[in-house]
Order: structure tokens, then C-alpha cells, then sequence
């Protein structure tokens, strides 16, 4: 059996991480060799955020470990603290942004289901991202650039 602590794992930092969105993390599904579900341990310090305000094609749960962090969501804001859960559902419903407006760094756990490939939509900026197993294919784009189902076909 593999396992690993959420609460004591080893977290690492993105330098290109921009200032507002700076937080620790590790993906600790591939520690415990998980194939159908993704999860991720996440440290967030004061001011920041894990990432932009965003929906999913997949189911996402929240645990927070330590600290208090505001969840902004469809219905506004509410915040949550060490031993909450919350699930995102997949879709415009599960929108979230997940950020520590505290003094204290936060810590979560967030699992979400894995279907391949993964999709993303990030409404505030108009962007979707797709993410695929190999990652061979990954892309963002604004939709904007979306184009017609058979443009550039013969």
C-alpha cells in the first residue's frame, strides 16, 4: 500500500508563478499511484490564490487543513476553514477561486474524478484549457479563436 501525509508532505513552488497566484503545491495521486483521480496538496500564503476563477469538466472536492480560506463561487463568497469540505460540481455550477485573504498560510487537499481529456474554463478571462494524458496536445485559448467544425478541411 502506498500512502502519503497530507499534512506533513513536502510542497514545491512554480518561480513563474505571477504575484496574486503564488502557492505550494504537489500532486500527491501519482505518489499513492492513482490512475482515476487526481489529487493535490496545496499551501497557500496571505494574498494569494491557487489560481484564476475557473469551472471543470470534472468533480472537484475540497478539504482545507489548516487556515481559512474564501471560496468565491457563482453565489458570491463564503469562507471555509481547517475541516471543511466542499464539492465543486463539473460545469458553470462549480465555478470557484479559492483564495487566503487571512494572515496565516492555508493548507487543502483538493481530488477531484479524472476523465481525459481534462477541460477547463476560466470565465473572467475568456480562456478554456484542455489538458490530456500525454500532454502532447495541451492547449489555452481564448474562445474567441474557436472556429467553425469543418473550417480547414477539404
Amino acid at each position: 500500500m502506498r500512502r502519503i501525509n497530507v499534512n506533513t508532505v513536502g510542497l514545491q513552488w512554480d518561480d513563474t508563478d505571477p504575484e496574486g497566484y503564488r502557492a505550494a503545491s504537489r500532486k500527491v495521486s501519482q505518489d499513492i499511484g492513482a490512475d482515476t483521480m487526481a489529487g493535490s496538496v496545496y499551501e497557500v500564503p496571505p494574498g494569494q490564490a491557487n489560481c484564476p476563477y475557473h469551472y471543470e469538466s470534472d468533480e472537484e472536492w475540497l478539504l482545507v487543513l489548516a487556515g481559512t480560506l474564501t471560496v468565491r463561487h457563482p453565489g458570491g463568497e463564503d469562507e471555509v476553514q481547517a475541516g471543511d469540505l466542499v464539492c465543486f460540481p463539473r460545469g458553470p455550477d462549480g465555478a470557484h477561486k479559492l483564495s487566503n485573504n487571512g494572515t496565516e498560510a492555508v493548507r487543502m487537499f483538493i481530488v477531484s474524478t479524472r476523465n481525459m481529456p481534462q477541460v477547463a474554463v476560466y470565465p473572467d478571462s475568456d480562456k478554456i484549457g484542455i489538458w490530456t494524458a500525454e500532454g502532447t496536445d495541451n492547449i489555452m485559448v481564448r474562445r474567441e479563436a474557436g472556429v467553425g467544425y469543418y473550417d480547414g478541411e477539404a
